[in-house]
């Protein structure tokens, strides 16, 4: 909130299938008593009409550069707003933006914008992994952007996979909680381990798995924003990493161990949230292993179990959560997990669950209490679940 009046929300339509779901949007925003206005591209008026979102905003929408006799109306916008939303973004408009291209009044606005800006894309399954996508997605965030996670089902296109923009009900839950975000986690040392280790067989090769960082770093994000100082022990990822975070990197898992090690008595929560392997190579080559014969035979040690080596010194005021990813009796194997680790509760997994997993920007776990007490959780972005897995915490 700014002072005893209404936040303002600046809604930016661009030309995507989805921004037929503006308009839900729009309706959702001044229901929860939010003032908005709307900017859109001409793009965005062959798939929803200024009509609808005017009679919706209860206010004029704009479109053009020089309206009403006067050139700066971009100028004026951004100074009015609190928030602009970019819902849906393509990808046309996020390459102008984050190469600083001001040819349209969206453009033109974003670039003039002294409030938080928050993004929604909406694009086709190939549109969004394509690499100059990706990116672009990058810079945006490197520019300060909030960008909000795709949603994953059939696209316009009738394929189905990640790039569908996020629903309404969520960007909506997304803006509520970032205009008024708790500071509940204030004064409070959080410690998160995320991503993958790799276990190195020779200068060139290692053992790893697929883990993309993303679940630990959304934790990262919404600890920060509520107040606390986090650490995040990460390993080898290639996403963009949160401002406001201390992150030490790290590649193997005795290199975790020890960074975690030295740390973990000061922290009051504690998430293990990272995809570590269980073996290491006995023995490292100093030299590539040459391909030789019709088999390989490979010499495995157990790497140190982090949570359950820590966890035997968990204090009576620290927190502590595990993840864990099961394919079969999963409820009761995680609840296992929560007495050997000497954990609160576990994160679990499923990869039975369509849209949940690896590299995903969207999961459903189920929170495993000790004694088989458990929790299903929907399918949310990532971001939604660190929310719920915070509140969990702090409801212990």
């Amino acid at each position: 909130m700014t002072g005893q009046r209404a936040p303002r929300i600046l809604l930016g339509i661009t030309g995507s299938i989805a921004a037929y779901k503006s308009a839900e949007l729009c309706r959702l925003l001044i229901k929860a008593g939010y003032e908005v206005r709307c900017v859109m591209t001409a793009a965005a008026g062959e798939f929803i009409s200024p009509l609808t979102l005017s009679t919706l905003s209860k206010n004029p929408v704009d479109s053009e550069l020089s309206a009403h006799g006067t050139w700066n109306n971009h100028v004026e916008l951004g100074l009015w707003a609190d928030l602009m939303v970019i819902a849906p973004l393509t990808a046309n408009t996020l390459g102008k933006m984050v190469n600083g291209l001001a040819d349209n009044l969206l453009t033109a606005t974003y670039l003039s914008a002294k409030c938080p800006v928050m993004l929604a894309p909406a694009m086709d399954l190939d549109m969004w992994h394509h690499p100059s996508t990706k990116e672009n997605l990058k810079r945006a965030q490197a520019y300060g952007n909030l960008l909000l996670p795709v949603g994953y089902g059939e696209l316009a296109s009738g394929l189905t996979g990640e790039g569908r923009m996020a629903e309404p009900a969520e960007i909506h839950e997304h803006i509520t909680r970032f205009l008024q975000k708790k500071q509940d986690l204030k004064g409070k040392n959080v410690l998160i381990t995320a991503g993958p280790t790799y276990e190195h067989l020779d200068p060139v090769r290692f053992i790893g798995n697929h883990s993309s960082g993303k679940m630990g770093l959304a934790l990262a994000r919404e600890a920060a924003l509520r107040g606390a100082a986090v650490t995040v022990v990460l390993g080898p990822v290639k996403i963009t990493i949160p401002a406001g975070l201390t992150v030490v990197n790290v590649v193997s898992a005795k290199e975790m161990y020890e960074a975690c090690d030295g740390i973990f008595d000061q922290q009051d929560i504690v998430i293990w949230a990272a995809a570590v392997a269980d073996y290491t190579p006995a023995e490292v080559a100093h030299e590539k292993i040459k391909k030789e014969g019709t088999t390989l035979q490979l010499e495995l040690v157990k790497t140190i179990d982090i949570a359950a080596s820590l966890g035997q010194r968990k204090k009576a005021n620290q927190i502590l959560v595990g993840f864990a990813l099961e394919t079969q009796n999963e409820i009761e194997n995680a609840s296992q997990k929560v007495v050997k680790k000497n954990l609160d509760f576990v994160v679990l997994n499923s990869l039975r669950d369509e849209g949940a997993g690896f590299g995903v920007d969207t999961n459903q776990v189920s929170l495993v209490y000790k004694g088989g007490r458990h929790e299903k959780l929907s399918l949310k972005s990532k971001e939604m679940v660190a929310v719920d897995i915070i509140d969990a915490i702090l409801a212990l």
